[in-house]
C-alpha cells in the first residue's frame, strides 16, 4: 500500500511516517518500480505501535527502545517494565509540578483585582516580588 493508505490505516500522518523513516525509527517502505514506497501490514502494525506509545507520552528514544524490545522475541519483560515504570514516574513528577504551578497561578489570580489599577500581583509575582500581603 502507498503511504497515504498506510497513514490512514495506522493513524499516523504521511509526514510523520517520512520523519520516522528519516530518523531510522522504522525502515523505509520498499520501493516499487515506479518509485513509490510500498508498505505492508507489518509496517502499519509498527506505526500503530508508535502512535500508541506517543499517545502515552513516550519520547522517540524510548519508542526506539520499545520497538527494539517488541521486535526481539527473546526480550525480558523486565526491561519493558523498567522503561514503563521510569516513564510513569516522570509523568507523576510532571503532574506534581503542574499542580504546584496551578496553585501558584491560582493564588496570583486571587490576589489580582483585575481592575483599572496599575498594580498587578500577577506581574509582581512573575518578577519575583511575591509580596501578596493585604490581598
Amino acid at each position: 500500500m502507498q503511504i497515504g493508505t498506510a497513514a490512514e490505516a495506522s493513524g499516523v500522518s504521511a509526514k510523520m511516517i517520512r520523519h520516522y523513516e528519516a530518523i531510522g525509527l522504522i525502515s523505509s517502505g520498499a520501493r516499487r518500480i515506479n518509485g513509490y514506497r510500498d508498505y505492508d501490514s507489518r509496517d502499519v502494525h509498527e506505526l500503530r505501535f508508535i502512535r500508541s506509545a506517543r499517545d502515552l507520552g513516550f519520547s522517540l528514544d524510548e519508542i526506539r527502545t520499545l520497538l527494539d524490545l517488541w521486535r526481539n522475541k527473546d526480550r525480558n519483560s523486565r526491561d519493558v517494565h523498567q522503561l514503563a515504570a521510569r516513564h510513569l514516574a516522570d509523568i507523576e513528577r510532571k503532574i506534581v509540578e503542574l499542580q504546584a504551578m496551578a496553585a501558584t497561578l491560582r493564588e496570583l489570580l486571587h490576589a489580582c483585582h483585575g481592575d483599572a489599577r496599575p498594580d498587578c500581583p500577577i506581574l509582581a509575582g512573575l518578577s519575583g516580588k511575591t509580596s501578596m500581603a493585604g490581598h
